[in-house]
């Protein structure tokens, strides 16, 4: 299966996009040790786009892993073999509530021979979480993966904060524990996908996921690390601002889009 190849290894030329943010040498060279690269996103962020396909073009992953597929939508991208015209309509881009399509198209220009697999939950599932708990939805190995075990208490206090004010504080904050189970059986079931690619397609496998999963604290990485401690994962984010120094292994910072406030809509 041939798409785009822009190039072959970390010498080679990357994409000629303007603006596009690369990291440095000695980050992608960290990135090709690593058995699962791990590159976060604002979703809105052309910029970051443009940076996640110069890492994809440099890297040549045998397989790359998106948050924003199903697996059937990944199943319609490989068998397009190349056609990128009209694509994000093909597969129900849009209608799956993610940003324009044609910001994510450098990423799916610069594919070259990688498989491409989705890991999108269903709603259902992810509601599910919200009553239920990560464990019950996640199914066999929910204990491989740490999701029999509550979270430190430090921590789930932390991520309930985090989670009311992402929300707008629009919600109970009691209603919070719920979206933190949400989140826990997105990370594990990505970190599973991730694996599963490992094994079927060897490394590197490159994850393409907005950036609260990269988290080495509490997002995928924690997952990886549990159920297969001998992968090797780097989590990299491209970020608007400075970042706790300990929350990835790698950060570049770019400038951010005009947007209007996402809490605009809770205060009329």
């Amino acid at each position: 299966m041939t798409r785009y190849a822009f190039c072959f290894g970390l010498a080679c030329a990357l994409p000629a996009f303007a603006e596009t943010p690369v990291p440095d040498a000695d980050t992608l060279a960290a990135m090709a040790q690593a058995d699962v690269v791990l590159l976060g996103e604002i979703h809105d962020n052309e910029m970051h786009h443009r940076g996640q396909a110069a890492v994809i073009a440099a890297l040549s992953p045998t397989a790359v892993v998106f948050e924003m597929l199903s697996p059937a939508q990944a199943a319609l991208v490989n068998a397009a073999d190349g056609d990128a015209a009209g694509l994000g309509e093909r597969i129900g881009w849009e209608a799956a509530g993610w940003p324009d399509f044609a910001l994510y198209l450098p990423i799916f220009e610069a594919l070259g021979d990688a498989e491409v697999i989705g890991m999108a939950l269903t709603r259902d599932r992810v509601r599910a979480a919200f009553t239920d708990g990560a464990a019950a939805i996640f199914g066999a190995r929910a204990a491989a993966y740490g999701l029999t075990e509550p979270l430190p208490e430090a921590e789930q206090t932390a991520r309930e904060q985090m989670q009311f004010e992402a929300h707008c504080e629009a919600m109970p904050l009691e209603m919070m524990s719920g979206m933190v189970e949400a989140q826990r059986l997105r990370d594990s079931h990505f970190a599973r996908v991730a694996l599963q690619a490992l094994n079927d397609h060897g490394a590197p496998v490159v994850v393409i996921v907005g950036n609260g999963h990269v988290h080495t604290g509490w997002g995928m990485p924690v997952y990886l690390a549990r159920a297969a401690p001998d992968v090797t994962s780097y989590a990299f984010a491209f970020v608007e601002g400075p970042q706790n120094g300990t929350a990835f292994d790698g950060t570049l910072t770019t400038p951010a889009p005009t947007r209007g406030d996402p809490c605009a809509a809770f205060s009329n």
